[in-house]
């Protein structure tokens, strides 16, 4: 497997040249500065392309091309943002790009309650409180119905955290909330996020299911014709929240996706820390019944909680045997490999990772410090070239 390292450009506290002493031959990135909707000009394209090569590296996956809101709404006249969207499509296939990660998750992109939370031995992680997201969405929010979506022993701490917090600590929440935002993009108040999530209103499961169906039906058959191969993100966390759908977060949503389009292009992120966040989710088993359509993977662990909490783990920790879905992914490219496919190689990337050392004075995006990382890549390596050295000796 191709090894990739997510990389947010000029936004980005770690240097191509930090980045190449960590083993890594993929760069993983996008044009974050871009708005929502627009095209990404081919200059801006070659640019990028041109500093990820003069460092070494390649740059097969862009992660994300994102889908602006209005799509997933269905709302309006949507010709332009389709033909907008194509057109980075093909401006991104002219500079060599062959694979597009992306994500239908409405309103906000990852969501997290802590972005340091502490671990075992030192360090920090991001974690998903679910208390914590309880009291933003009954207390500060004020969502009606929103107590329908936690546990009781949930909506009591979250409870007792809002009647015991102030204005700064409800602040950090909204902030780490807001973290999974990439780039320049907006992030929201209480106020503008209550407005924002009026857009959605009388959008369900199904409603979002069919806006999703027409992206796909607009985007799918340009992707075949540029030889591209589009990889939706599951959701993250895998479940609803602020009263919106969530539809790319189960194995049965997974196989929907997958169905709207039989085509090869229409294929799958393998996220093991979003699926693995999902109490009902078997990753191994996600992985190895969809193994010809992952076209990209994340690779990351997760610990759960019985009241729907989570906390990034180490890669090889948590809950998710690492060691099942990495020798699924490699069967997966010998597989290819036998049939002489092009697209035979699947980059992975280290996802995520817990700061660790000296991470803590760089500031870099929530999740994504260079140590944690480093430690993530040099273990999955050591998984990967375990497990074909035994297969290559039994």
């Amino acid at each position: 497997m191709k090894e990739g390292w997510r990389w947010y450009g000029s936004f980005d506290r770690i240097s191509l040249s930090e980045i190449a002493q960590t083993g890594a031959t993929d760069i993983v990135s996008a044009l974050y500065e871009v708005p929502y909707g627009e095209v990404w000009p081919r200059e801006s394209i070659v640019k990028m392309r041109k500093s990820i090569e003069l460092a070494g590296f390649r740059w097969p996956v862009v992660e994300s091309l994102p889908i602006h809101e209005r799509i997933k709404k269905g709302e309006g006249d949507l010709s332009q943002l389709f033909a907008n969207y194509r057109q980075s499509m093909a401006n991104l296939a002219a500079e060599g790009v062959k694979v597009i990660c992306y994500n239908f998750m409405p309103l906000l992109d990852w969501t997290r309650t802590d972005l340091k939370a502490p671990v075992d031995g030192g360090g920090s992680c991001l974690r998903f409180d679910a208390a914590r997201m309880a009291a933003l969405e009954v207390y500060m929010l004020e969502r009606e119905g929103a107590e329908t979506d936690y546990c009781e022993d949930a909506l009591e701490r979250g409870r007792v955290w809002f009647s015991l917090s102030d204005e700064s600590k409800r602040e950090r929440l909204m902030t780490s909330v807001m973290a999974g935002l990439p780039g320049a993009y907006d992030r929201y108040t209480i106020k503008q996020l209550k407005e924002a999530l009026k857009g959605y209103a009388g959008i369900d499961r199904d409603g979002l299911r069919a806006n999703y169906k027409r992206f796909l039906d607009e985007i799918i058959p340009a992707a075949e014709d540029l030889g591209l191969s589009f990889a939706v993100h599951p959701d993250d966390p895998p479940r609803d929240i602020l009263g919106l759908p969530r539809i790319v977060s189960t194995q049965e949503d997974i196989a929907w996706v997958l169905s709207a389009h039989e085509s090869r292009a229409n294929g799958l992120t393998l996220c093991s820390g979003s699926l693995g966040a999902h109490p009902d989710n078997d990753v191994p088993a996600i992985a190895k019944r969809f193994a010809d359509k992952i076209h990209f993977a994340h690779l990351r662990n997760v610990r759960k909680f019985a009241d729907g909490s989570f906390e990034e783990a180490t890669h090889l920790g948590g809950d998710t045997d690492m060691a099942l879905l990495v020798a699924h992914l490699l069967d997966e490219e010998n597989r290819r490999q036998e049939e002489g496919r092009a697209d035979a190689d699947i980059v992975f990337r280290p996802d995520h990772g817990h700061e660790l050392l000296d991470d803590h004075h760089r500031d870099t995006h929530p999740g994504y410090p260079l140590i944690g990382r480093m430690r993530g890549l040099a273990e999955l390596r050591g998984l990967m070239a375990g497990i074909i050295h035994e297969r290559a000796s039994a």
